[in-house]
């Protein structure tokens, strides 16, 4: 019995390293353009192992040539590059905004092949409604560029149980317990894409996943917090390179830490919220245009550039707001820089002079500089963007499923 179950574990031991050793060298073409020998060299497999590893993953449209190899000083012919297949399995990434709907589906690569975005007010509307929107334009992207998506992945403005996609609560869009992954598939199929209903499917936090895109697509450290705004405010906190989600995946409520707490009422229950003063709503009012609709951002920004001293006022105020709330989660988390995001990074030229100088004033546990607070390049698109490139990302840390579909 003891030979029977010796010999019986070692095919899933084998098939277990081979799915080890196929994410191991895909990831070196991760990296970029890489020969057989050169990943053999990388990864200390033998030359004859890389190259029926490089068959495979080709063979299952993750690989494809893309050219002689750059000269390496050796005698003899220089081999043949392989990189990331372009045409190879996508992602897919959804997004839902209070006053906003987007699709996009980025390749291997982590390149933008489609993107579409679409202006709707959501706030009130029933998921049903909502979801049946976003699946339409989930299926009219997914059909624009020719690629099959190996997953999707949504973002929302809500708090997400992440087991089993339910949204617990998303308060700008009047949403709680709204089981988004089960409902999001039963939209797709009655949009006439039962393909996509079938893929993986992850529903995160907006925050989040600007948080994760910053850290993926971004040019900062691997420990930061990233601040965003869409018409709530958003934290993500990245140490040593992994997203932190707290106990219960709630981490990064930012909004409703308290500013003021004697402040004025927030729908969350509390008082003095941070969102009082630096949300949406709040610039709006204090700016006097909280009757304007649309894009809140670009309102904005486009009457502080042309000099509104209300608008202007307005941004200093939730500046300071968010210097005071930045400099509290600096001194209890210590992470190595801040970035400004979402709609914040849009608006970065009138909030960063008052943050600077809460921070300033503030952070004194620690040293404190203000190169240490940047901008975020992604802006709006980081939630979507983070949303796709988690798909693919799956898809080189774990490449066997694929391979054995092919075979």
């Amino acid at each position: 019995m003891r030979d029977t179950a010796t010999r019986r574990a070692r095919p899933a031991s084998q098939q277990g390293m081979r799915r080890a050793n196929l994410a191991l060298v895909l990831g070196e073409f991760a990296a970029g353009p890489r020969s057989r020998a050169e990943v053999a060299a990388a990864t200390g497999l033998t030359r004859a192992a890389v190259s029926s590893l490089v068959d495979e993953l080709s063979a299952a449209g993750l690989v494809a040539e893309c050219g002689p190899a750059v000269p390496s000083g050796r005698v003899g012919r220089p081999g043949t590059a392989l990189a990331l297949d372009p045409q190879g399995p996508a992602g897919l990434g959804g997004e839902i905004g209070v006053e906003h709907l987007a699709a996009c589906v980025v390749d291997l690569r982590g390149e933008v092949r489609a993107w579409l975005r679409r202006d709707v007010p959501n706030r009130g509307r029933t998921p049903a409604a909502v979801l049946a929107d976003l699946a339409a334009l989930l299926r009219e992207v997914a059909g624009t560029c020719g690629l099959e998506p190996a997953g999707l992945a949504v973002a929302v403005p809500g708090l997400v149980g992440a087991a089993d996609g339910t949204v617990e609560r998303a308060a700008n869009l009047g949403w709680s317990d709204v089981p988004l992954a089960a409902e999001l598939r039963r939209a797709l199929r009655g949009a006439g894409a039962a393909g996509l209903a079938g893929l993986p499917l992850d529903v995160d936090n907006e925050a989040n996943l600007g948080g994760l895109a910053e850290l993926w697509l971004g040019e900062g450290p691997d420990d930061f917090l990233h601040l965003s705004a869409e018409a709530g405010i958003g934290a993500a906190l990245v140490v040593d390179g992994r997203l932190l989600r707290g106990a219960r995946g709630y981490a990064g409520e930012i909004g409703h830490l308290p500013v003021h707490p004697d402040g004025p009422p927030c729908p969350c229950g509390a008082r003095g919220c941070l969102e009082q003063y630096a949300g949406e709503a709040a610039v709006l009012r204090a700016a006097g245009l909280a009757d304007a609709g649309g894009d809140w951002v670009a309102l904005l920004a486009r009457r502080a550039a042309d000099g509104d001293p209300a608008v202007r006022a307005a941004l200093t105020g939730a500046g300071t707001a968010l210097g005071v709330a930045a400099a509290g989660s600096v001194n209890l988390l210590d992470p190595a820089a801040l970035v400004l995001g979402g709609g914040y990074a849009e608006l970065a030229e009138w909030l960063l002079p008052a943050m600077r100088a809460e921070l300033a004033a503030r952070v004194t546990v620690r040293a404190w500089r203000d190169d240490w607070l940047s901008v975020s390049r992604l802006g709006r698109r980081g939630p979507l963007l983070g949303a796709a490139t988690g798909v693919v990302r799956a898809v080189v840390a774990d490449p066997g499923r694929f391979a054995a579909a092919e075979g």
